[in-house]
């Protein structure tokens, strides 16, 4: 896609969202839809390529006004920094890799939130079901069984 048109159709989720349309939304948008889970850090390394002058507390702000929105979700793995996706709008869950934190995204049934019925719902009227698989990666097994001695 052609970057002009690329910053077009990110302007009009903004704007869907009745979001302001500003370079750093756009940017910090572009930055998520092209990648898969990225930490604060990394999408403001990334924005300041383009975006020299922009703040790590201007990308936070964007970060939150766009989960805010729901044009990006926040996940927060267990002894990982938070991680923001653009992938919003279905049910999907995370496998996260104990040893590198690599995270992908596992599919849901899509249109029927949520995935998962608690045995015993205590009154409340779920939503979403967030639910997160931890292992450990094919890159980090095969780098432990490289380690390991052949007998």
């Amino acid at each position: 896609m052609a970057e002009d048109t690329q910053q077009e159709v990110l302007a009009g989720r903004l704007r869907s969202a009745q979001l302001k349309v500003t370079a750093p939304r756009i940017a910090v948008l572009g930055v998520l839809s092209g990648h898969g889970h990225l930490d604060a850090d990394s999408v403001f390394s990334a924005v300041t390529q383009q975006l020299p002058k922009t703040s790590l507390q201007a990308v936070y702000g964007v970060l939150s006004a766009l989960v805010t929105s729901g044009l990006v979700r926040k996940i927060e793995p267990a002894g990982s920094p938070a991680l923001y996706e653009a992938r919003v709008g279905d049910n999907h869950h995370h496998l996260v890799c104990m040893n590198c934190k690599r995270v992908e995204d596992v599919d849901c049934v899509i249109g029927e939130s949520p995935c998962l019925t608690p045995s015993n719902l205590h009154g409340f009227a779920v939503q979403v079901a967030e639910i997160t698989f931890w292992g450990v990666c094919s890159s980090c097994q095969a780098a432990t069984a490289e380690l390991e001695p052949t007998s």
